[in-house]
């Protein structure tokens, strides 16, 4: 009887498990972080703060399971995703000389609201779903929760925002939420798959670099509420 009992209490959670689950949330609370600030720039430091906790999430994976590849996975998302995106996203608006975000569609306590209520929906999405992390070899379950609130996140970043540099951001955050879930799921992907998927995101830099810049040329601006009047 007292060894069944010992049996159904659930093992605690290991200094791994704790380390990566708070690194997901720090993920999460930086789109926050993202959705409230009215700052360009500070829009994009965010963004590189929550690209250096995702390769720091790369890295504790492959510190743990010895996997060469999430060295070099790790590396490389800490030269793009830290360095070189927002280098490039800040030399922009400096030649823009614009800094303050595009109107809200909403007010900034409205917008958390609901980024509070996806959020807890992406969590209780993923708690329906049974996964079995004994046959994975990536970071605990749990992260995945995380990882599917800050990609809903993001995605409101884009719809609340009216201006090209907070639409990217929430594009490039998403794909961070995506690079987490992956992370859970599948860490071991063939490195060049891995790759890849960095490599998709400098193209999305360039094309919202052009875009940036275009759309300044014509309208002296970087909201988007003028191209809300070419729709027919």
């Amino acid at each position: 009887m007292q060894s069944s009992l010992l049996a159904a209490v659930p093992a605690p959670p290991t200094s791994f498990d704790g380390a990566t689950e708070a690194l997901a949330v720090v993920v999460l609370l930086v789109v926050f972080a993202m959705l409230r600030e009215a700052l360009l720039r500070s829009q994009v430091r965010l963004y590189a703060v929550q690209s250096l906790a995702v390769s720091a999430l790369a890295g504790v994976l492959a510190a743990s399971q010895h996997a060469g590849e999430l060295y070099v996975l790790a590396g490389l998302s800490l030269v793009l995703k830290v360095v070189v995106v927002p280098t490039v996203v800040l030399r922009l608006l400096t030649e823009a000389e614009v800094d303050l975000a595009g109107s809200h569609r909403f007010g900034v306590a409205t917008m958390v609201l609901v980024g509070v209520a996806v959020s807890v929906f992406g969590f209780l999405a993923i708690s329906a779903v049974h996964i079995n992390p004994s046959g994975a070899a990536g970071l605990p379950v749990p992260a995945l929760g995380a990882a599917t609130a800050t990609v809903l996140v993001s995605f409101l970043l884009v719809m609340f925002r009216a201006d090209v540099v907070s639409q990217a951001v929430g594009f490039f955050s998403m794909e961070n939420g995506v690079s987490v879930a992956s992370l859970v799921i599948a860490a071991r992907l063939p490195l060049i798959l891995e790759i890849g998927f960095l490599f998709d995101l400098l193209v999305a830099v360039v094309a919202f670099g052009v875009l940036m810049r275009a759309h300044h040329r014509r309208a002296s601006s970087l909201s988007t509420e003028t191209l809300d009047q070419l729709r027919g």
